[in-house]
């Protein structure tokens, strides 16, 4: 897979003890479900992406090191991602949550 182990362990250890967490294969990374909505993936190298309400995105896409994300040329409007999260674990932490709030947030499925 092309996602790197050290940072889904990082993520792994945040994560640890929340309820209704599981990992799955996605996209050529590593995605972090949250009663089974995808909350944050670790992608490429050192790489973190996270979903979040549109606004929130705008938000975080001003920051130095956050962009939005894209699929196939096209952006999506409510994920972010950042490619180097692996020198700061205040960024990685606080994307994490961000994204596990999202998926905490939206109905039950």
């Amino acid at each position: 897979m092309a996602y790197d182990e050290g940072l889904a362990q990082r993520i792994r250890d945040l994560l640890a003890g929340e309820p209704g967490v599981t990992e799955k294969a996605m996209f050529g990374g590593l995605a972090f479900l949250v009663d089974g909505r995808m909350a944050v993936a670790a992608t490429g190298d050192q790489g973190v992406m996270i979903h979040v309400e549109e606004a929130m995105a705008r938000e975080l896409c001003a920051r130095e090191g956050i962009a939005p994300m894209e699929m196939r040329g096209r952006p999506m409007r409510e994920w972010v991602r950042s490619e180097d999260v692996g020198a700061d674990d205040h960024l990685l932490e606080e994307m994490v949550w961000m994204g596990v709030g999202w998926a905490r947030a939206q109905p039950p499925r």
